[in-house]
């Protein structure tokens, strides 16, 4: 049994990185994408929470939220948005030979991995490395060789509210890390 504890400081905004299972390459799918956007607006309306970032690869996402004043219940949200996505594309992406004794105990989908990791952002300068680090992912997978390249990505909001510009990433910026 984990004896791992997540933060639960409420109001707080935190950097979450979820996976598909077997690092299936799904995400980017239309029928996923639009499983998912539909998910968080339907999370989001029940449970709110502000996006500050995002990116969606093939294979695992990563985001940063701010919850409200008082709220902490990250885990609800993320357990609310993976169930809704699961139900809407299991036909599309069920497969049963994945389906293992633990799977089906816990009631779970071929579509997600079991956990999710999350980091509780500290100050300003951490906000800021953990955005550039959503925003360069794609660059630093392969997928595209100009951050602005890549579609799905809160970038390009960044982009239109003037925050960076096109040419935003250099080669120093893949060299992001945390402390």
């Amino acid at each position: 049994m984990s004896r791992y504890r997540r933060s639960l400081s409420a109001g707080s905004t935190f950097f979450f990185t979820v996976v598909s299972y077997r690092r299936q390459p799904i995400l980017c799918d239309d029928t996923f994408r639009n499983a998912l956007r539909q998910s968080v607006e339907m999370v989001r309306a029940q449970r709110p929470f502000t996006i500050d970032a995002w990116v969606l690869l093939p294979d695992h996402l990563h985001c940063i939220w701010t919850l409200p004043e008082g709220d902490a219940d990250f885990s609800t949200r993320w357990r609310l948005i993976k169930r809704a996505v699961s139900k809407t594309c299991r036909h599309a992406y069920h497969r049963s030979d994945w389906l293992n004794a633990s799977k089906l105990s816990h009631r779970e989908s071929t579509i997600w991995q079991r956990r999710f990791w999350e980091h509780q952002i500290r100050d300003e300068e951490d906000f800021s490395n953990h955005v550039d680090y959503i925003h360069v992912n794609p660059v630093r997978h392969g997928y595209v060789k100009h951050v602005v390249d890549w579609l799905y990505s809160t970038f390009h909001r960044y982009l239109k509210q003037g925050l960076v510009s096109a040419d935003w990433t250099t080669d120093a910026d893949l060299d992001i890390r945390f402390e």
